[in-house]
């Protein structure tokens, strides 16, 4: 077998990502430039596939693209300190703990919303009362109240 046996479909299948997806990869950077064959087909080695999984990986946790550049370039040396990784880590999981309460408070809210109301005419709807009232007193959080310049 090659050293580069596998197409760009095999990377996708080995993977579960898009063609698209790997050539946009290659074309930031994140991905090692495939090899061409003869007939100009795309053409990528067994590491190809462990990089593109920790690519993918990433993706699914939700780290930026600039983040994962990082990430892979710390795991090309394995001699440097994870400390870097660790803050990259830690400030992903920081924004991640933003973002749920502030779920959490917009959940809370529709709630108090949907028990008050009682399902009657529309004029009585708590649900409409509350989407109206622009002064948000009924809120229980000021999390996602629109910010006025």
């Amino acid at each position: 077998m090659s050293l580069y046996a596998y197409s760009i479909g095999d990377l996708a299948k080995q993977t579960g990502c898009k063609v698209q997806t790997i050539r946009y990869y290659e074309e930031t950077g994140l991905l090692a430039p495939a090899v061409r064959t003869a007939g100009n087909q795309r053409r990528y080695r067994p590491e190809d596939i462990d990089r593109l999984a920790f690519i993918r990986h990433g993706r699914e946790l939700g780290f930026s693209l600039d983040a994962i550049r990082d990430l892979l370039s710390l795991s090309d040396d394995p001699d440097k300190p994870c400390e870097q990784a660790h803050d990259l880590a830690k400030n992903h999981l920081d924004d991640v703990e933003r973002r749920l309460a502030s779920l959490n408070a917009l959940r809370d809210e529709l709630i108090s919303m949907v028990r008050r109301c009682k399902r009657g005419r529309t004029g009585d709807c708590k649900v409409i009362e509350a989407l109206a009232d622009h002064s948000h007193e009924h809120c229980l959080s000021d999390q996602h109240t629109m910010k006025t310049p």
